[in-house]
């Protein structure tokens, strides 16, 4: 078998503890990974000047694929600073982040919400938006700019109709807000319907994104396969996460052409970094998207998933699920299954 090629960056906070936890799943289910060990963050950057050093650009590089813990950023400017998963985005054209939610019972054993289980995945374009980091000041104004193109909105339109007809529901939603954003938001609307021309066998929703929070808040179970903008994918994951256990168990993949890199939901998470209670769920679950999606290794990523949903119904969650469970108790556990 050819060896895959994993670059680990653990990054910050609890990143350094969930990651080597994903590694070992990986390492259960996998023959051949071969580990680049690589070093990105605010911690870092603290270090060397530098949150994304050239190395690290090049050791993803050279493996195709990466595993990524957390990062501290700070909550205002600091001259030199810029996200390291942002930049690896970027640099990469890492355009599709994968974002998906799956119902996680209560700790009682009860679902807790009626109709069809939840099973949703937000495709979110992963380059442009208010994330393209244009802010500047003019006199007393602070602008920000936002960037919608019709190529970028073309290709992860793709990415999401592909997904979803690839789905039993062949369902997709676009969320947006062209009746305040017309000319951006009008734009990302029309070049996604357009590319849904190309799949027929879709059935194509379209939501503002103030009725889509509502609705991932109150009726989850509606939603199949959703595409939106970056800001906006960003959020909505975000509250779509509490029905799969929260941000803890939210995992998250970055993909292109030929680079994938694999990431947590959740942050650094200082408050509790250091304590052996981390959440591993999110991050070995983003493992499993590596698997599936860059890897074309399905049936591993079946096998990763079902453990870690069963660990979890067996009892064994951490403080931030209303548990008790250690990060190495959950993580052995998850092991024991596969």
């Amino acid at each position: 078998m050819k060896p895959l090629n994993l670059c680990v960056i653990p990054g910050d906070g609890v990143g350094r503890e969930v990651i080597p936890c994903a590694v070992e799943v990986l390492q259960r289910v996998t023959a051949n990974l071969n580990l680049v060990q690589a070093d990105a963050g605010w911690d870092c950057f603290t270090r060397t000047g530098n949150a994304l050093p050239d190395a690290t650009l090049s050791a993803i590089e050279s493996c195709g694929a990466a595993l990524f813990g957390a990062v501290s950023s700070p909550s205002r400017k600091v001259e030199g600073y810029r996200s390291p998963i942002v930049q690896m985005r970027q640099h990469f054209d890492l355009y599709a982040n994968l974002r998906p939610t799956r119902e996680l019972n209560a700790a009682d054993g009860v679902r807790r919400i009626s109709g069809a289980p939840i099973d949703l995945l937000i495709a979110r374009e992963n380059t442009q938006g208010l994330y393209i980091g244009r802010e500047y000041m003019r006199g007393e104004e602070a602008i920000a700019e936002r960037v919608i193109t019709k190529s970028a909105s073309e290709r992860i339109a793709r990415v999401a109709f592909e997904l979803a007809n690839g789905r039993p529901r062949k369902q997709l939603t676009i969320v947006h807000k062209a009746n305040i954003l017309p000319i951006t938001d009008g734009r990302f609307r029309d070049c996604a319907r357009a590319v849904g021309v190309d799949f027929p066998a879709v059935t194509i929703n379209e939501l503002l994104v103030d009725t889509a929070a509502m609705l991932l808040a109150s009726r989850p179970q509606q939603f199949d396969v959703i595409v939106t903008t970056n800001l906006f994918g960003d959020i909505l994951s975000d509250v779509a996460s509490v029905w799969g256990g929260g941000m803890g168990v939210a995992p998250a993949l970055n993909i292109g052409r030929g680079v994938a890199i694999a990431e947590p939901v959740h942050g650094s998470a200082p408050d509790i970094a250091g304590k052996g209670i981390a959440n591993p769920s999110g991050a070995i679950l983003s493992a499993a998207l590596l698997l599936r999606y860059h890897w074309h290794m399905s049936e591993e990523a079946d096998r990763v998933e079902s453990a870690v949903y069963a660990a979890i119904d067996q009892g064994l969650r951490t403080a931030d699920m209303g548990g008790q469970a250690s990060t190495r108790a959950l993580t052995d556990r998850i092991l024991s299954l596969l």
